[in-house]
């Protein structure tokens, strides 16, 4: 009993020293191979691999010693062999493909990646191990082949898609990821966020972008009836903020799933939060025509009048005829659902049409104070209302009571948007008097609001002073163009005009240059006078291209060719070089929409 317990601890310690031993010649190995030094680490894999228990443990480096010398026959049997005797183990198949192809003996390897691929196409664990490899050793195409085969053999067409979505991106084949994506999406509708996340990931270029287009128009057209692809031009519309397709594709489907319109009210929404107000006013045009009986009638109802009033107001010259006919619209509208606190917002913008287009500011402040007589317990909206007669005020040349009021929310508002608004409004009267010091004071304040439009506003009345009387100590030229600022704000033109001429004679030479030629080009555009407008910024862009102006004149010259010009080629050769002039520009998506719809992208 003693002789065989001590034979039993005999073994089991040369057990150990032999392991240890062999960890010890597995570690040396290595260190040769990591030295550059594979003849030496040959040597000692080969006595180990006679161990059938460290095989799996030294296999792939004993592999990479006989690439590095080039011992392609003895990579070639022991591969052979260990394939032969490993037959659930199919990373030897796939190393001795790669080994085989390495020599140059193209036939004989891709002979082995079918067996391969036969072996295994049916058992995704496998699958995943050796596409790794596959693709450690630089060869997309056999794991494309793997995965392909494999897909067959599940009959699931959408079986290993991520991961072939992940290949054709590392390959450069965009339409091929993207047919993966979509081929996720119509398998279940759940994984549309998943895909569209991915998608968002993946798609780096504009022309990746159309390619998207191109695969889901496609996928369509033979397959009309499959909501997911018309779900996913939606998305795809949406990110590049083109509304007007978006809307055409979610009326298809508002169409055919009878929706009421629920889908196409958010777009409407999206789209004036987005001020593309056209798209605004053809989508809840058509939501109140097709559906009077909604709930969200009286929503899409206000949201039209809405996006008709920013289209009035944004087209050059205003149309005071327009303007009438866009406040009778309000009046429908407040007959038809009554003067209540769901329609205050109605009478405060009809309130600003008559004080800022027609001229009737007593009109304005009787129609504001109705409307905070209703508004009540609204308090938000009672001081969005002062903040407009404090605007009407101004208009009136009364800075003292504008200020009064603006204070007065000031107060009220304390650090909320609309206190930071009431701010900048004191900030910006300020600088109307020629007081600096004072609306820098506030400015600074400003720069830090929580708003990121309060903030950039800010930061550009901030700069604008800054930049403007540094070098020039008395002030004297930023007084009056401040002065011409508030003229313009009253609606003044002609008298803003007439001062801006004076002024662009007088500080020839000026940093304020090319703010007055903007400003000329505004007035101008107010009048209908497209082509004096484009001179004056052409001139800010070839004699101050590299002030902050220059994209936003560049831009704008090339909306004033497409709208108002009839020159619609040279308006789409300008957004073309504006995409590569100016990749940074806030107008860099509006510049592309427009460039893509006068190539003829867009369908009607």
């Amino acid at each position: 009993m003693k002789k065989q317990v001590l034979l039993t601890l005999t073994f089991a310690v040369l057990s150990v020293l032999m392991c240890w031993g062999q960890q010890q010649d597995i570690k040396l190995a290595d260190e040769y191979l990591q030295q550059n030094d594979p003849e030496k680490a040959r040597e000692i894999y080969r006595k180990l691999i006679k161990e059938e228990k460290v095989i799996s443990v030294i296999q792939r480096k004993y592999v990479q010693t006989l690439q590095k010398l080039q011992a392609w026959d003895e990579a070639e049997k022991f591969l052979k062999k260990q394939a032969k005797s490993s037959s659930e183990h199919p990373i030897y198949k796939a190393e001795l493909a790669v080994i085989q192809d390495l020599q140059g003996k193209k036939d004989e390897a891709q002979k082995s990646v079918n067996r391969l691929i036969d072996d295994i196409k049916k058992n995704p664990q496998q699958i995943h191990q050796i596409a790794q490899y596959l693709l450690e050793n630089q060869h997309p195409d056999w794991t494309e082949k793997m995965y392909l085969e494999g897909r067959k053999s599940s009959g699931n067409p959408s079986e290993y898609a991520f991961q072939l979505a992940h290949l054709y991106k590392n390959s450069g084949e965009t339409e091929k990821m993207l047919d993966e994506y979509v081929s996720i999406a119509a398998e279940a509708h759940d994984n549309l966020v998943v895909v569209q996340n991915a998608m968002q990931d993946d798609l780096e270029k504009p022309e990746d972008f159309e390619k998207l287009e191109k695969v889901l128009l496609a996928k369509l057209q033979k397959e009309p009836n499959q909501i997911v692809y018309n779900d996913l031009l939606i998305w795809f519309y949406m990110q590049q903020k083109d509304f007007h397709r978006a809307f055409l594709q979610a009326r298809a489907i508002d169409r055919r799933m009878k929706m009421e319109g629920q889908r196409l009210m958010e777009i409407g929404q999206i789209s004036l939060q987005n001020k593309d107000y056209k798209a605004a006013s053809e989508i809840f045009e058509y939501l109140v025509k097709e559906y009077p009986q909604s709930n969200n009638y009286p929503m899409a109802r206000r949201y039209l009048v809405n996006a008709k009033e920013e289209l009035v107001k944004n087209a050059y010259p205003v149309n005071k005829d327009a303007i009438r006919s866009l406040i009778a619209d309000y009046k429908i509208l407040l007959s038809e659902l009554g003067r209540s606190p769901k329609t205050i917002e109605a009478m405060r913008s009809t309130a600003l049409l008559y004080g800022f287009y027609l001229n009737e500011k007593d009109t304005a402040i009787t129609l504001l104070q109705d409307a905070i007589k209703i508004a009540r317990a609204d308090q938000r909206f009672i001081d969005k209302c002062k903040l407009d007669l404090g605007d009407i005020y101004l208009l009136k040349s009364e800075p003292w009571e504008a200020t009064l009021i603006y204070s007065q929310v000031e107060k009220d508002e304390k650090d909320s948007p609309l206190g930071y608004d009431a701010k900048l409004r004191n900030a910006r009267l300020n600088y109307f008097k020629g007081d600096f010091q004072l609306a820098q004071e506030h400015l600074d304040i400003l720069k830090l609001a929580t708003s990121r439009e309060i903030a950039n506003d800010a930061m550009s009345l901030s700069i604008l002073i800054q930049d403007n009387i540094g070098l020039d100590s008395t002030g004297e030229a930023m007084r009056e163009y401040a002065n011409i600022e508030l003229l313009l704000f009253q609606n003044r033109d002609e008298e803003s005009l007439e001062k801006l001429n004076q002024m662009m004679t007088k500080y020839a030479g000026h940093s304020l240059a090319d703010e007055i030629l903007w400003q000329q080009a505004q007035i101008y555009m107010k009048r209908g006078n497209s082509e004096a407008a484009v001179e004056k910024l052409q001139k800010i862009v070839t004699e101050y291209g590299y002030d902050i102006l220059s994209d936003d004149a560049d831009f704008l010259i090339a909306k004033l060719k497409e709208e108002k010009l009839g020159k619609k080629e040279e308006a789409m050769e300008m957004y073309k070089n504006f995409l590569v002039k100016y990749p940074g520009s806030i107008y860099v998506v509006e510049a592309r929409k427009r460039y893509r719809n006068l190539r003829g992208d867009t369908p009607q």
